[in-house]
């Protein structure tokens, strides 16, 4: 981590007070800690950070989620996923590692259209992030994918997409984090659920 005389902004470089989370020069996040973070920033900026986090990863190597999210925002699927995995080893309690690397798995299509292989490993991280932490939308993607994958194409799987949904349900899932979620995997919710 950079000393208190050196706390820049990774967006704009300008000196900023070590507790700041807000730049006040280009207002932007002063860190990237979340994928809410880059969510609504443009992609201009998004590279502007990643640019900056990559030079950095020299002296600070734990900053592979950053990178990560700023991938996932350009939708860079595969670099994302490459720099989650990483992210996994430096900070393994963290289950939005694990959840947004579920994403990339789908790599912006709808679960129908991806492989097994990649639909597997989905399962296997949004899994690794219940066990860390329950949290609705994390079931909810579960139930998305058993739904489209497992239910379109005919396949029995227990449980099944309806459990998940219910047991999302059951955790208080808003309607903003399925809109939200949607938005970020680039498909429409489907009808079912």
């Amino acid at each position: 981590m950079a000393d208190a005389q050196n706390y820049t902004c990774y967006c704009c470089g300008a000196a900023v007070a070590i507790d700041s989370t807000n730049c006040s020069y280009c207002e932007n996040p002063v860190r990237i800690t979340t994928f809410q973070s880059v969510w609504n920033l443009p992609n201009p900026t998004v590279n502007k950070y990643l640019s900056s986090y990559q030079k950095a990863s020299a002296d600070e190597p734990n900053n592979s989620a950053p990178i990560a999210f700023c991938y996932l925002k350009l939708k860079l699927y595969d670099k994302a996923l490459q720099y989650f995995e990483n992210a996994m080893t430096e900070n393994f309690d963290n289950s939005e590692i694990f959840f947004y690397a579920a994403i990339c798995c789908l790599k912006g299509k709808k679960a129908f259209l991806a492989p097994r292989t990649d639909i597997n490993r989905s399962i296997e991280y949004i899994e690794a992030a219940k066990m860390i932490e329950s949290r609705a939308i994390y079931d909810y993607l579960l139930a998305y994918i058993k739904y489209d994958y497992f239910k379109r194409k005919g396949y029995s799987i227990n449980p099944n997409y309806e459990m998940d949904l219910n047991a999302a349900q059951t955790k208080g899932l808003a309607p903003g984090d399925i809109e939200y979620l949607h938005e970020i995997l680039t498909t429409p919710r489907p009808a079912e659920m």
